[in-house]
């Protein structure tokens, strides 16, 4: 599937600024199943100062700087992105991701190897999941014994989230704790994965957070609105000799084609779409809308004028 995938901050300042300087991570990776075809960033006013790198988990960060007065700004990310899940690890077909238990996991990640020391990163505290508290690893202790394998036990975590904690993005901020959002078992997708990543670290296995995009699909019969798709958040478990598997405990799905990658990280501190600083005083609002839609191929094309 190919989808066109247009992400825009607007931020409104009461008081012109003098001065930002900003990070944006909104340009999709290119990985096997997912291949960027095309992409643009629109800023406006125009940046004083642009460039772009690569960070050290592989993700292409944009810089900006506006040094004169503004009282708005906004950023456009328009993408094209094609997705093939078949073209990714088969998990049906993998005994080694089936079938590969946490203690054979424990076993396979003291061996050292580039790949297995990159993965490990991921073991470590981060910004927002740090000092992993005893009722975390309780939690994940339900899913997780030694002999089970770590894809069916990720699973139960899963679709344990899914069921047990509830949407409510009046609930939480980009820095509510793991253990609060555990406690009162409600927030947002951010939050969702973060707990998840918290329970795998606990017991010893490497996870991350993975930002990005999911379509959503109107109901029967019905028009899709421009700007109800969002940006999402989900989570990653690493299985020794298999690689990484991606979950979605917002809506108890392993992520398919519906599912467009922006960036991996630690946590959400790691990959915000945009953060900055600026010069200036007084409030400021932001508004964000995102919409992805399937574009239809040359055979389609072909196949639609032919019927």
């Amino acid at each position: 599937m190919i989808f066109s995938l247009i992400h825009k901050t607007s931020y409104k300042y009461n008081n012109a600024i003098s001065y930002c300087h900003n990070l944006a991570i909104v340009k999709p990776r290119s990985f096997k199943g997912q291949e960027l075809l095309d992409y643009q960033l629109e800023i406006e006013p125009k940046p004083t100062t642009f460039k772009e790198n690569i960070d050290f988990f592989g993700n292409s960060v944009a810089h900006f700087s506006i040094e004169k007065q503004l009282k708005e700004l906004t950023v456009i990310a328009t993408s094209k992105v094609k997705r093939c899940y078949e073209e990714q690890n088969d998990v049906l077909q993998s005994k080694v991701c089936k079938e590969t238990t946490l203690a054979e996991a424990h076993a396979k990640l003291k061996i050292i190897t580039p790949t297995i020391i990159d993965a490990k990163q991921f073991l470590l505290d981060s910004m927002f999941i740090k000092n992993i508290s005893s009722q975390v690893h309780e939690y994940a202790a339900v899913s997780f014994q030694k002999n089970r394998s770590v894809f069916e036990a990720t699973n139960e975590l899963m679709k344990r989230i899914f069921s047990e904690f509830k949407f409510d993005s009046g609930f939480s901020t980009i820095a509510t704790p793991v253990d609060e959002v555990l406690e009162e078992k409600k927030g947002v997708c951010q939050d969702f994965a973060q707990v998840a990543i918290a329970c795998l670290r606990s017991v010893g296995l490497p996870a991350r957070y993975v930002s990005g995009y999911i379509e959503t699909l109107p109901p029967p019969g019905k028009e899709k609105l421009v700007g109800t798709d969002a940006s999402h958040a989900w989570f990653s478990v690493f299985i020794p000799n298999f690689g990484w598997l991606d979950f979605d405990p917002t809506n108890d799905q392993i992520p398919k084609n519906q599912h467009i990658t922006t960036a991996y990280g630690r946590d959400y501190y790691d990959v915000p779409p945009l953060k900055g600083v600026v010069y200036g005083s007084g409030k400021s609002t932001m508004s964000v809308s995102v919409d992805i839609r399937p574009v239809k191929n040359d055979n389609q094309q072909q196949q639609q004028q032919q019927q």
